[in-house]
């Protein structure tokens, strides 16, 4: 057993720092706001797979998102893997407020999503469940549609810098 008295607090900057050494993809998460008829979004790279069957995968979002309450409200979103080529994308999508597909093309997927041209591969999905985990909530989204896309090369968030990867053939 651990004696409590002794466990040092963690640092948040610290803790930040070193989660972010685990290099991840970049996911710009859009949808279309009922209210509105616009195209609305956000970039997460906390995503992963969860089930196969049924098809689900996750994503974490900020208690502070401006920008989640208006996807969610989206019957469908599309869960878009940014390829290394769409940084002025992710830059836009990722900012706070404004009219973040100012410029951005986009396509509609079968549900009338909004897909990013270049990107890896898209999935539109729709809410399963949210859990409340500190000052983040997990959303579950089931997958509707799994496309690939046009792009080649992942864009790589490491280090709280884009990057990308090149696998060796």
């Amino acid at each position: 057993m651990r004696d409590q008295a002794t466990e040092q607090l963690l640092d948040t900057r610290r803790f930040r720092d070193v989660l972010g050494r685990f290099a991840t993809g970049v996911v710009a998460v859009t949808g279309i706001d009922p209210r509105t008829d616009r195209p609305v979004g956000l970039a997460v790279n906390s995503f992963t797979s969860v089930s196969l069957d049924p098809p689900l995968v996750a994503f974490c979002v900020a208690h502070t998102s401006t920008s989640w309450p208006a996807v969610r409200t989206s019957d469908r979103y599309c869960l878009n893997i940014l390829g290394d080529d769409q940084r002025q994308v992710t830059a836009q999508i990722a900012a706070k407020g404004g009219d973040k597909f100012r410029g951005v093309d986009w396509f509609s997927s079968p549900g009338g999503m909004p897909v990013l041209p270049g990107s890896l591969a898209w999935l539109e999905c729709s809410l399963f469940a949210e859990h409340l985990a500190g000052d983040h909530v997990i959303v579950v989204a089931r997958v509707h549609h799994a496309e690939f896309g046009a792009g080649v090369r992942p864009m790589v968030f490491f280090g709280s810098k884009y990057g990308t990867f090149s696998a060796p053939q």
